[in-house]
């Protein structure tokens, strides 16, 4: 029996991008699954069934415990002898890479998420750059969940172009089109719309994600403040994280604002994008941005930031629009240009919703994923 484990920072992302590979795997194989990432006590409920986790404390950002984390994780893979061990996020690919290279695991999968140095400047940039390089010398595979992102980090020499490798069209778990259901988003967006006072007239632009500053919640702010149509609205839901990050002027005015709403993050996000008319993500940075392809499924339009990943999840001018970075004059522009033509919007978002389900289907990635695991632990397909 086969043996494989996968590790990261925090319970969420197992809850968010895990929990379909690990039914396809347990589905369709006899492996053994372990997962193993910071203390959560609701994590081994929500794990499909016979998948076993193991808790190491760990935290995001730079922190001496780190090094019992990495101690202890050499201790399980020495007792355990994965076959394969699979390690995502900033702290526990750095802590898993080096517990997994001394322990002898054979097959050390990066399963790159994004860089997060691209998010800093100066000397603390190149300190995660080389925490980032670390991680990818001591794999075996580099996996990117974006094209973009394996091209930067081939130029910046973070990993040869033989060890990475993107499969399908990308992104960490696709996208689940039985729960993100087109035929439902009228009835939704009824329903929603109702519940929240917004008229079938009104133009809602949407956010939904960590609400701090890297991901462009003070430039999305300013931006919707220049607009004067009263017919716009925003809707931010999500988790609220790092206040000091975001421009408290603003934020006061939002909060305050009957044309604003801000909501704590739900578990039917599928429900609310329906409800959106725009959906859009102004971040600093991404690894892919799973959330543009799920909006996308349910035929809402995008504007995205010029930056890896989540240009990888849209076709510019086709499911929606690009702006540049940190600019609140181009994010401005082209949500004035979206707002004043719903034809536009309309034909943005039929285009959206087949592409996500042309290219990134879960079902078919977590086929693939399946497919690839089982090539590096040498089964054959019968």
């Amino acid at each position: 029996m086969k043996k494989l484990c996968f590790v990261t920072t925090v319970s969420l992302t197992i809850k968010a991008f895990l929990i379909p590979v690990l039914n396809r795997f347990r589905d369709n194989t006899s492996w053994e699954l372990t997962v193993i990432c910071d203390e959560d006590d609701s994590l081994q409920e929500a794990l499909p069934a016979g998948v076993r986790y193991i808790p190491v404390p760990m935290k995001r950002g730079i922190s001496l415990g780190g090094i019992g984390a990495c101690w202890k994780m050499y201790q399980i893979f020495r007792k355990e002898k994965f076959d394969l061990v699979q390690y995502s996020t900033p702290n526990a690919s750095v802590y898993a890479s080096i517990a997994a290279w001394a322990a002898g695991v054979k097959h050390r999968i990066y399963h790159l998420m994004g860089y997060r140095f691209l998010g800093f400047s100066g000397i603390k940039a190149e300190i995660f750059k080389l925490l980032e390089k670390l991680a990818c010398s001591l794999a075996t595979k580099v996996e990117c969940v974006s094209k973009s992102n394996l091209r930067i980090g081939v130029e910046m020499g973070l990993f040869p172009d033989k060890k990475v490798s993107v499969l399908y069209h990308g992104s960490s778990a696709g996208v689940d089109l039985g729960r993100f259901d087109i035929s439902k988003k009228e009835i939704w967006r009824k329903e929603l719309r109702q519940e929240f006072g917004y008229s079938n007239a009104d133009c809602v632009f949407g956010f939904a994600g960590r609400i701090t500053g890297d991901k462009g919640i003070n430039e999305l702010l300013r931006a919707f403040e220049k607009m004067s149509r009263a017919d716009t609205r925003l809707f931010l839901v999500g988790r609220q994280e790092e206040q000091h990050t975001l421009d408290q002027r603003l934020w006061n005015q939002a909060i305050n604002s009957d044309r604003v709403t801000v909501h704590p993050e739900v578990k039917d996000i599928e429900r609310y994008f329906s409800m959106m008319d725009v959906l859009i993500l102004p971040s600093y940075r991404e690894g892919f941005g799973n959330i543009v392809i799920e909006a996308e499924a349910m035929g809402v339009p995008v504007i995205v930031t010029d930056i890896p990943g989540p240009t990888d999840a849209m076709l510019p001018e086709e499911t929606g629009l690009v702006v540049k970075v940190r600019d609140v004059d181009s994010l401005y522009a082209a949500m004035e240009r979206l707002a004043g033509d719903p034809e536009l919007r309309k034909r943005l978002g039929k285009a959206g919703a087949e592409f996500a389900a042309r290219n990134f289907d879960q079902k078919i990635l977590t086929e693939k994923i399946l497919a690839d695991r089982k090539r590096l632990l040498g089964i054959c397909e019968e």
